[in-house]
This record gives C-alpha cells, structure tokens and sequence, in this order.
C-alpha cells in the first residue's frame, strides 16, 4: 500500500514539474505569435508603416495587458 501512494506521489511531483516547464516554454511562444498578429493587423489598417515602431508598441501593449490579468 505505501509503494503504490509513493508511485502516485512521485508522478505527480514530476508531472507538476513538466507541466511547469511546458508553461514557460510556450508562453513565450504564444507571445511572440501574438505581437506577430498585432503587426500585421496594424500593418493592414495603416497607411504609412514603420515596422520597428509598430513591433515596439505592440510589445508594450501586448506586456501590458499581460501583467493587468
């Protein structure tokens, strides 16, 4: 009985480690899809388009919101 709970614990354990680890790698991919989406968007509705400038703002908007939820 004690080995089994010892299994089901060690596999959580190393289940909340993975899951911890899959989180930050794909955050910053998600993040980076999403600063990439807001360039395009704002390069489809202006006119006159700095990419730099426009990356920046996105960025910052983007690290904003982030940090308000």
């Amino acid at each position: 009985m004690n080995k089994k709970i010892l299994n089901y614990l060690i596999f959580i354990i190393i289940s909340l480690i993975l899951l911890y680890f899959a989180r930050n790698n794909y955050r910053d991919f998600n993040i980076n899809k999403a600063i990439s989406a807001c360039v395009l968007a704002k390069k489809q509705s202006t006119n006159n388009f700095d990419k730099d400038l426009v990356k920046k703002q996105c960025e910052e908007d983007i690290k904003k919101s982030l940090q308000n939820n």
